[in-house]
C-alpha cells in the first residue's frame, strides 16, 4: 500500500482509542497536517509552528467553500447540475472581493463576462413625442 490514509487503532491494544487527527480537532475538512508538513518544507521560514497550519487550512477551506457556493448559484441559474469552468468564471467576476483576489487569475475554459457597451445598443424612441412632432410640422 502507499502509506497514505486513516491509520486504526490496534485491536490488540488494550485501551487503543482511535485517534483523532489534527482536522478534526480543529473542526475543518482541509488537512491540517498535510498544510503542516508542506509548509515545513517549503522553506517559508526556519521555524513553522501548528498554529499556522490550522490557520492556514482554515483560510482555504472558507475560501474554497465561498468560491464553490457562488459557482453552485451560478450552474443553478444556468439550470446545469455540475460546476464548469464558466460558472466558476461567472461566480468570481460577479463577487467585488474575489474579483480583487483573483484580479491576476485566468481561469481556462472560463470564457468572458457578458458586456455590451452602452453605445453599441438601438436608441429607444418615444412613442408619445413622434406624433405630435409629425402633426405640428404639417400645419
Amino acid at each position: 500500500m502507499s502509506g497514505r490514509g486513516k491509520k486504526h487503532a490496534v485491536a490488540g491494544k488494550p485501551g487503543a482509542a482511535p485517534k483523532k487527527t489534527k482536522s478534526a480537532k480543529a473542526g475543518l475538512q482541509f488537512p491540517v497536517g498535510r498544510v503542516y508538513r508542506l509548509l515545513k518544507r517549503g522553506n517559508y521560514a526556519d521555524r513553522i509552528g501548528p498554529g499556522a497550519a490550522i490557520y492556514l487550512a482554515a483560510v482555504l477551506e472558507y475560501l474554497s467553500v465561498e468560491v464553490l457556493e457562488l459557482a453552485g448559484n451560478a450552474a443553478q441559474e444556468n439550470r446545469k447540475a455540475r460546476i464548469l469552468p464558466r460558472h466558476i468564471q461567472l461566480a468570481v467576476r460577479n463577487d467585488d472581493e474575489l474579483n480583487k483576489l483573483f484580479s491576476c487569475v485566468t481561469i481556462a475554459q472560463g470564457g468572458v463576462m457578458p458586456n455590451i457597451l452602452s453605445q453599441l445598443l438601438p436608441k429607444k424612441t418615444v412613442r408619445g413625442a413622434a406624433p405630435s412632432q409629425q402633426q405640428g410640422g404639417s400645419q
